[in-house]
């Protein structure tokens, strides 16, 4: 930990000629909901737009359907992960000050008061459910067994050696909540790629939970990085090893064409890439790892829509 400035590649807020063009008041809002770092959102939506175009295919639903689908995913995505960051720092107010990367957060700094930011997250509920009676039944009764998990996760950091595994199972969600979107109850295909995706989301916040290794140790927080340390590397790889496994057996299991198969390599060879630039003595590398994870998810989002406008 530090007493001067925080260093632009630990900080997580990001800072752009954008700021000169909204309000003062609302920029702590913005970075409590973490609307200046896309990433997260990407992350939330990709495995729902896979699910969303996997699923259409079985259901026979148009193009057009999809797109829609996927565009109130997109915004459903944008909202709840900002209610989710809401609540983890909320959890985590008092002890994000002495973390380097997490200090300047406005709960933390003071930026934001903690009854300001339950009326704030209170107005983004409103929007995700507003986001979510748009969608059938099924997916209504999918999307609010999720809440469980948003709620405990932060919690989890304080009592389990592994709580990336509850974020894995969080974030994963939209795996099923987009099958749903189709008005049908997630099957088999839809747990595989939950599955898939759960080991992809545990690879991936592990490598991003090196950043905070250190202080994490010093302030009591528990990450599958600090529990692992050196064995860090084998485990997050065999993660990523079961994500292509599941995916090849997603596809056998859909009778998908060959392109899913090149999507899938492609997806492996990215990967790859990723576990040879993993270091845990190298903090500075796993913020851009982690970040690089947004084009694991494209690959295999546009790998789906091509297949899926192909058979249109």
């Amino acid at each position: 930990m530090t007493d001067g400035p925080v260093s632009p590649d630990l900080d997580d807020i990001r800072r752009g000629l954008i700021w000169r063009w909204i309000p003062d008041w609302c920029v702590p809002f913005i970075i409590l909901a973490r609307l200046e770092r896309p990433i997260g959102w990407w992350l939330l939506v990709l495995p729902g737009w896979q699910a969303i175009i996997l699923g259409g295919l079985g259901a026979g639903a148009s193009l057009k359907t999809v797109l829609w689908l996927m565009a109130l995913f997109w915004l459903g995505a944008v909202v709840m992960r900002g209610a989710g960051c809401v609540v983890n720092d909320s959890w985590d107010r008092d002890i994000d000050g002495d973390v380097e990367r997490t200090r300047n957060r406005p709960l933390a700094s003071g930026a934001v008061s903690l009854r300001a930011a339950m009326v704030f997250l209170f107005l983004l509920g409103v929007i995700g459910l507003l986001v979510l009676i748009n969608l059938p039944m099924a997916a209504i009764i999918t999307g609010f067994a999720s809440l469980p998990l948003i709620v405990i996760y932060p919690l989890a950091k304080r009592v389990i050696g592994f709580p990336q595994v509850v974020l894995s199972l969080t974030f994963s969600w939209g795996a099923l909540l987009g099958w749903a979107a189709h008005g049908q109850w997630p099957g088999i295909p839809a747990g595989i790629l939950y599955l898939a995706t759960a080991f992809w989301v545990f690879a991936y916040d592990t490598i991003y939970a090196i950043q905070d290794m250190e202080d994490d140790r010093q302030v009591g927080i528990r990450s599958s990085a600090l529990t692992l340390g050196r064995g860090l590397r084998p485990v997050v790889a065999g993660c990523q090893i079961m994500m292509v496994v599941l995916l090849i057996l997603l596809g056998m299991m859909m009778a998908l064409p060959a392109i899913w198969y090149g999507g899938v390599a492609l997806v492996a060879f990215h990967l790859i890439w990723q576990m040879s630039r993993v270091d845990i003595e190298a903090p500075h590398r796993a913020g851009a790892i982690f970040r690089s994870n947004r084009d694991t998810g494209l690959i295999l989002t546009v790998t789906a829509l091509i297949i899926f406008v192909l058979s249109a």
